[in-house]
């Protein structure tokens, strides 16, 4: 206690350690000051950003993070209004197919598959139908074109909004689009949204492919259990890309 005293009587005697003393003590209070001033600014600039909500449109689900954002109900039209099945809420009587091809993967979304370009096991949520690259993509059926995005993962997106909550999801496309593809344009089955590219970083490894996609009412489907017997026909399903065990 008495060598604490003796401190304090240096100081006291001693000018410019006092003088030191003060100075200190005037810069850490500044400090903390700016600390917390900063902390406030911080938080009220967090607050005040806007949610932009999920990059990928209402019913569909990217098999890379498993979330689904949910749909936004367009206003439905009364049956008697004098507008199309598409335009309602009916599902499309018939889907065509996209693209001529062939099955190169299926819609699996318990069995995992093995990808080359990742060098691992996924499940594979659509299907590939292999193809040359450039080759027109068509829209399946009648719709609205939901969203157009360009996914970190799959490339360049389009989606369709079709009558029954049904989307179709077009991936894996050529970064160049036609004129006049974009959100909310309307489209007639077999009209072209695009050309098959090489734009999905997750299947680079692949052959030329469309990557495609369907849910219905928010769920995942198989696009192919909504084709016909003739557009099934004329795809041959290539299981090479299945676990030989």
């Amino acid at each position: 206690m008495e060598k604490n005293h003796n401190i304090f009587v240096k100081l006291k005697e001693d000018k410019g350690a006092r003088a030191i003393a003060i100075t200190v003590t005037v810069m850490l209070l500044v400090l903390t000051a700016i600390i917390i001033t900063t902390v406030v600014a911080n938080r009220a600039v967090k607050d005040e950003l806007p949610d932009n909500g999920p990059s990928e449109p209402a019913g569909v689900t990217d098999p890379d993070d498993g979330t689904t954002p949910d749909p936004k109900p367009d206003p439905q039209p009364t049956p008697d209004d004098g507008k199309t099945d598409t335009e309602t809420d009916a599902l499309p009587t018939r889907f065509i197919l996209p693209v001529s091809g062939v099955l190169q993967k299926k819609h699996d979304a318990d069995m995992q598959v093995f990808s080359d370009t990742m060098g691992d096991y996924r499940v594979h949520l659509g299907i590939d139908i292999g193809t040359v690259a450039g080759a027109s993509v068509s829209a399946m059926a009648d719709g609205v074109i939901a969203q157009v995005w360009e996914d970190v993962s799959m490339g360049q997106c389009v989606a369709i909004k079709h009558g029954g909550e049904a989307y179709t999801i077009y991936k894996n496309l050529a970064v160049t689009l036609p004129e006049g593809i974009k959100t909310g344009a309307t489209v007639k089955a077999g009209d072209v949204i695009g050309t098959v590219g090489e734009s999905a970083m997750v299947e680079v490894a692949d052959e030329p492919h469309l990557h495609v996609e369907m849910t219905v009412n928010g769920l995942q489907v198989d696009p192919t259990d909504y084709l016909d017997e003739e557009a099934k026909a004329t795809l041959s399903e290539d299981t090479n890309f299945e676990d030989a065990s």
